[in-house]
């Protein structure tokens, strides 16, 4: 086999594979020596088929196949010889002219192809131990407790029918029946029944609810509204719309007291229970938001200790993807570049920015991971199926089921908790300075 390299540009590797023709005809007739015990052929003892007979009726098909099995040999070698990794399989080009190909498949021409690659670059990794973090942490003040259990009461908070004739307010919850229609004409999704409102909630069209201010139960009204811009519904987006509404009852928001009832009511034992079911779920979440910081100040640093060119296919690759996902949301909220204070030449200049970190980030995890044994096991992978599953009681089988026979979905599943792993082994390592916030200062970027 002779191998010339004929491009190195960058990661990208080409090269030029001749392999004679004679090494083909010689793997050819031991293919064909061993059909000689495989193949029943009416007029011959098992065994006894002469070579030259099986040549002439599996002759083109077993050269065809040692052709194949030639290229897969050699592009190994190739790649294993040079000590390259790949960023996906080589792309291989045969010859195309129909005669080439032929006089190959007979035996009377070397095979000559191309082989085209492209290698991950060589990742020096940072000194870990030098790296030096800030992690910020917040305990959750009795404040904050009140707070949240205000929330939970509001949300809990029964409703009683008002007295006959009472006028919706602000507040109430009503329920009514509407048909909605553009033009005179009824629209697809338009209509519902004995649905719920809570008047001043902002969780229907904008306009709706303030136009139900006043009606009593019995009464019907003519809304009219505008469908917001960035509407869900793209066919509605924009546009004017009339609801035929029918207020089928009123219901006034009732007094709550947070007490040991109002837990039970909850399916805890006590208040004091249920403080602290939400002291433990704030804490959670204020351990969340630390570990997403001291995470965020991290890749930083890798990315600053890291500089190299990451393969251009792959950094297309993630810009695509990024970029559907934001020309999508501009189309869903029917905005501009220009309406954002940029323009598109400029945003696929970031974006192409934030794809080219992503995929360098990414490499380097990799890179850390495989350098230091880090693995996901079989059992964390399981966990985090399991934890899915419980997410939709009743369907437990079927979430089983999709991730067993979706690879794809499961790798999903294992590429987060793989990193995380990474980020904990180089946090062990570098130097780490603990600092106590208040909740404001734990949350103030993300908030912002």
């Amino acid at each position: 086999m002779q191998v010339t390299e004929t491009v190195s540009d960058g990661l990208k590797r080409e090269f030029k594979v001749v392999v004679p023709a004679a090494d083909l005809a010689t793997k050819a007739d031991a293919k064909l020596d061993q059909l000689k015990d495989q193949v029943r052929i009416n007029g011959f003892r098992p065994g006894k088929v002469p070579v030259s007979h099986l040549k002439r009726l599996y002759g083109r098909a077993v050269m065809a196949e040692m052709i194949e099995s030639a290229v897969r040999e050699a592009n190994v070698q190739i790649v294993t010889e040079r000590g390259f990794r790949l960023v996906r399989e080589p792309k291989v080009t045969l010859p195309e002219e129909q005669g080439t190909v032929e006089q190959v498949i007979e035996g009377k021409s070397d095979l000559a192809y191309t082989m085209a690659i492209e290698i991950l670059p060589v990742i020096e990794l940072a000194d870990f131990k030098g790296i030096q973090l800030e992690r910020m942490s917040a305990e959750v003040t009795e404040a904050e407790v009140e707070e949240s259990l205000g929330r939970i009461a509001e949300q809990s908070r029964p409703f009683a029918a008002k007295a006959e004739g009472g006028k919706a307010e602000t507040g109430d919850r009503i329920t009514i029946d509407f048909t909605g229609k553009m033009d005179g004409v009824p629209f697809e999704g338009g209509a519902g029944g004995d649905v719920s409102l809570n008047i001043g909630s902002g969780q229907s069209i904008p306009g709706f609810e303030e136009q139900l201010i006043g009606a009593a139960a019995g009464d019907k009204r003519t809304v009219n509204v505008t469908f917001p811009q960035a509407y869900p519904a793209t066919h509605l987006a924009g546009k004017n719309a009339e609801f035929d509404v029918t207020v089928k009852s009123i219901e006034s928001p009732q007094a709550v007291t947070i007490d040991d009832a109002f837990a039970k009511s909850l399916g805890l034992e006590s208040l004091a229970k249920l403080r602290e079911m939400v002291k433990e779920r704030l804490a959670q979440e204020h351990k969340g938001m630390s570990r997403q910081k001291v995470k965020r100040k991290l890749l930083d640093e890798l990315d600053a200790k890291h500089k190299f060119a990451p393969p251009p296919s792959l950094v297309e690759d993630e810009f695509n993807n990024v970029w559907k996902t934001i020309v999508d949301d501009l189309q869903s909220r029917k905005r501009t570049f220009e309406e954002e204070d940029t323009t598109e030449e400029k945003a696929k200049e970031e974006y192409r920015g934030i794809a080219e970190r992503r995929v360098r980030l990414g490499l380097v995890i990799a890179e850390i991971g495989e350098k230091n044994g880090i693995k996901v096991s079989d059992e964390e992978l399981s966990r985090v199926v399991m934890e899915r599953a419980r997410q939709v009681p009743g369907r437990e089988q079927e979430v089983w089921d999709f991730y067993r026979n979706n690879p794809d979905a499961l790798a999903s599943l294992r590429a987060p908790i793989y990193e995380d792993k990474v980020i904990d082994y180089i946090l062990e390592l570098a130097k780490v300075t603990d600092k106590t916030v208040s909740r404001e200062e734990l949350y103030k970027e993300d908030e912002a």
